[in-house]
């Protein structure tokens, strides 16, 4: 759903949208199990420099819930999370800070996103949120056992034949340490 400015010019937008898997585009890693419920308003905000200066900022309220698999960190197998999160965000046009003097940032301005051209398109905007929402590595359960280093195998699955390694002697410094620590 593109959200042109001269709509929001008019009056706010309000959305509701299911979104089925594959809509979005999450990378090949991230895939979407069920529809992406997200529902919100669009509405434009003026914020006047000086006094002939006016920049329209685009500012999205809403929130989104739905079902995400990303890989699981240790074995690669895919973890299911549901996704749920409530967002406030705003648009400035880019490029209406450019020219300003150096100045320090305020926690507000810090959360300042930019737009290109005549609006936004909400997938983008929804792409990011689920995103952030998504943890940097998710785990199958606590007692993963993960790959094998040597042959790939899922340990969870099956007992691999690979020998163990022998101990690279370059660590033993640090072993005759950790055991001088734990008596």
């Amino acid at each position: 759903m593109f959200i042109e400015i001269r709509e929001l010019q008019l009056h706010p937008v309000d959305f509701a949208e299911d979104l089925g898997p594959g809509v979005i585009d999450f990378g090949p890693d991230l895939h979407q199990v069920d529809a992406l419920h997200a529902a919100g308003r669009v509405q434009l905000v003026e914020e006047h420099r000086g006094k002939h200066k006016i920049i329209q900022d685009i500012r999205v309220d809403g929130s989104l819930r739905g079902k995400m698999a990303l890989p699981c960190a240790r074995c690669l197998e895919p973890v299911v999370r549901e996704v749920k999160r409530d967002f406030d965000l705003l648009y400035r046009p880019l490029g209406a800070d450019a020219g300003l003097e150096e100045r320090s940032v305020s926690v507000t301005e810090a959360e300042v996103s930019y737009h290109e051209g005549d609006g936004l398109l909400l997938e983008d905007v929804l792409r990011e949120q689920v995103l952030l929402a998504l943890p940097l590595k998710a785990v199958c359960n606590e007692d993963c056992r993960g790959l094998c280093p040597q042959c790939g195998a899922n340990l969870n699955q099956e007992q691999c034949s690979c020998k163990e390694l022998a101990e690279d002697p370059r660590w033993s410094a640090l072993k005759d340490i950790r055991a001088k620590l734990e008596q």
